[in-house]
């Protein structure tokens, strides 16, 4: 009988060290291993290569995700650079068209002059991703579901579907909601990439990322350009993604339960024009997500009244929500995507994807639900004043 998701979370990957009975993993800080005699080792030859806190990161994401094997790496980034170098010149992405602008920089402004073009479509509207499909081979499909940062909600099973007839394999980034909410892989996806320095990791104090796939090839592809061209993380941050892992289904609980009533409030007041988070009855995707996610996340977006200046002033305002850029952690954050997180993504294609220069993005943390409610409130009422 497989164990539950919790149980994997502390133990898959993760026996106690063989020398010692250490329950946690140790932090193996070398550089490399000293062999017996030429090509004769114990496994372990060059720390970018591997290491073993890498190796049991690895395993447990692995696990958790439902796949092969693990790759990990130095950032989300750096995950999302392997994939697209292993595509090679003359291929073809297509991509949502709420990504994070992070992820539109690398295919614009780096991959596309290297030979991947990169296609943009609502993938949440099967027809435009059906059609987006057809105009062209197709290398690979890349989607975010909840996306970013309009928190719009792609039918995995169904895209999966209209891919897989093509020929073309699926990229699920799957940070916004993490395994414990969803595992892309269950509903015919390829690869899942993570951005370890959000909710896995889920204390704001480390960099990492992260592919987990089902095909071994792909996977012994992903690890050989890791060890090649050098993006791998360091033990010291393995090891506190695993401490994160720990206890990711407790936080994404709370998490969840905040952002809901995080949620409840902003639709109540007069100030807010929209509030995009799936658990939305009237919010399109709202049937999807709660059918192939276990809860709707901790993300929320919101459009306020006024200009952007008002947006500006409410995301200074804040006390408990801190201005800045990332996700995904214990405390709450509050950012302004056209200036910080998507400022890379030109205004007329933000504005094809839907969002408006106003708009506010959430991350809701684990603090008491009320108390992040009387500060969004407060900055309320410190923008209107």
């Amino acid at each position: 009988m497989r164990n539950g998701f919790g149980t994997r979370a502390i133990h898959a990957g993760q026996s106690p060290d063989p020398s010692t009975g250490a329950i946690m993993t140790p932090v193996y800080l070398t550089s490399t291993y000293v062999q017996e005699a030429p090509a004769k080792h114990k496994g372990y030859v060059y720390a970018r290569g591997d290491n073993p806190t890498r190796r049991a990161l690895e395993a447990c994401l692995a696990d958790l995700e439902g796949g092969t094997r693990c790759v990990a790496t130095s950032s989300g980034l750096a995950a999302a650079t392997i994939v697209l170098t292993d595509l090679g010149a003359g291929t073809r992405v297509v991509a949502g068209d709420d990504l994070y602008g992070g992820t539109r920089r690398l295919f614009e402004r780096v991959f596309r002059r290297w030979g991947v073009a990169a296609d943009y479509v609502d993938s949440s509207d099967l027809d435009a991703l059906r059609a987006a499909l057809d105009a062209g081979p197709t290398s690979l499909v890349w989607l975010e579901t909840p996306t970013n940062p309009l928190l719009k909600v792609t039918d995995l099973r169904a895209a999966c579907d209209l891919a897989r007839a093509r020929g073309a394999p699926v990229l699920v980034d799957n940070t916004f909601a993490s395994p414990y909410l969803q595992r892309p892989l269950e509903s015919g996806a390829d690869i899942v990439l993570h951005s370890l320095t959000k909710y896995l990791g889920g204390h704001s104090d480390l960099v990492g990322g992260a592919l987990v796939v089902r095909d071994a090839a792909r996977a012994e592809r992903y690890a050989f350009l890791a060890n090649a061209t050098g993006p791998v993380p360091g033990p010291l941050d393995c090891f506190l993604v695993l401490r994160g892992l720990k206890t990711l289904h407790v936080r994404m609980e709370r998490h969840c339960d905040n952002a809901e009533a995080v949620v409840a409030f902003l639709r109540g007041h007069p100030k807010v024009r929209r509030v995009f988070h799936p658990s939305l009855p009237d919010q399109p995707g709202h049937a999807v997500a709660r059918r192939q996610m276990a809860r709707f996340g901790a993300m929320v977006s919101v459009e306020i009244d006024g200009s952007v200046e008002h947006a500006k002033r409410f995301a200074s305002a804040t006390k408990l929500f801190a201005l800045a850029e990332s996700l995904g952690g214990v405390e709450s954050l509050i950012e302004h995507p056209a200036t910080m997180t998507h400022a890379s993504v030109p205004a007329e294609e933000r504005r094809r994807a839907g969002f408006l220069d106003g708009l506010l993005r959430l991350s809701v943390g684990i603090e008491d639900a009320d108390d992040l409610v009387a500060d969004l409130d407060g900055a309320f009422q410190a923008t209107y004043r």
